[in-house]
């Protein structure tokens, strides 16, 4: 009886041991993981907080190495959107971000279900000249298209040789949907056949409510891409300020304020700020979007 109950005294303080080891263990990993994201959120917001502070700062602290503002200058965000043109250069942006990404989600959703759901002869063709197009570099191409639509059809100085070819689909919105449309199950197409829908109504009633996180995340890369461009603007609209787009202008305005680098921080700003708005609303759809088309090939 008594050799039972001193057992228990016994493993008791090496059970505590392992305990205190298991937790000591498990604090180390929890700072060890948090330490690197903590420091991988810094590498990637530091350079933010410092355009963000510099841009509250006056001509001659800019200029300076002080990193916090002395007084914090708001009115250079009015100053900037005082300069000629800048408020034009956001219209057209916004037109040719807007508008380019409602044409490519519109052009590319037809084509995506066709290469996911659709059997018919050539479609690995297709598909492989669908990839094939997604690595041929745009400078490739730039010579013969700018000939056409500047000379032929006589646009240049504006952004519709930009947003036209839009209307036609994306060779990467295209894969991207096509990915994301093989993950919904053929049953509920076969369903929405036997109750007498079309093709077009299954598309529209059933895959479109299915795949909106991956049209978000074609949308936001096409937005993205259309907000930043910066060499399509410089080949079609260099020569019509009028046309000009937020990422080409802003390079004027650096030219122009090139030792006013509070003026410059600000307008860099507010180039920066609607990008990082849209994927802030919207990183739920994108990240399910994007992660979602690599669950089947």
């Amino acid at each position: 009886m008594t050799q039972v109950l001193e057992r228990p005294l016994k493993l008791a303080p090496g059970a505590s041991g392992a305990e205190r080891t298991a937790r000591r263990r498990a604090l180390l990993e929890w700072v060890a993981v948090h330490s690197l994201g903590v420091a991988a959120a810094l590498f990637f917001t530091l350079p933010f907080v410092f355009v963000f502070l510099t841009s509250l700062m006056s001509d001659s602290q800019a200029l300076s190495r002080d990193l916090i503002p002395h007084t914090w200058e708001w009115g250079n965000y009015r100053k900037v959107f005082d300069t000629p043109g800048f408020l034009t250069w956001w219209r057209n942006t916004l037109l040719y971000a807007g508008l380019g990404t409602v044409l490519t989600v519109l052009s590319s959703v037809p084509v995506a279900y066709a290469l996911a759901k659709f059997r018919f002869r050539g479609r690995n063709l297709s598909l492989m000249l669908v990839i094939s197009m997604m690595m041929l570099p745009p400078q490739v191409v730039v010579i013969p298209m700018y000939l056409f639509w500047a000379k032929q059809l006589g646009l240049s100085g504006t952004l519709w040789p930009l947003i036209v070819p839009m209307a036609f689909g994306d060779a990467f919105s295209v894969f991207l949907l096509r990915q994301f449309l093989l993950t919904i199950p053929n049953e509920y197409l076969d369903a929405a056949r036997v109750d007498g829908c079309g093709e077009l109504r299954t598309l529209l009633r059933v895959v479109l409510p299915m795949a909106k996180p991956g049209i978000a995340a074609v949308a936001l890369f096409q937005f993205f891409s259309a907000w930043n461009d910066y060499f399509g603007p410089q080949i079609y609209a260099s020569e019509n300020p009028g046309a000009w787009t937020l990422s080409y202008g802003l390079e004027s305005f650096k030219g122009a304020h090139h030792t006013d680098w509070n003026l410059t921080m600000a307008a860099t700003v507010l180039v920066m700020a609607p990008v990082i708005l849209v994927f802030f609303f919207a990183q739920k759809a994108f990240v399910e979007g994007v992660t979602l088309t690599g669950v089947k090939g």
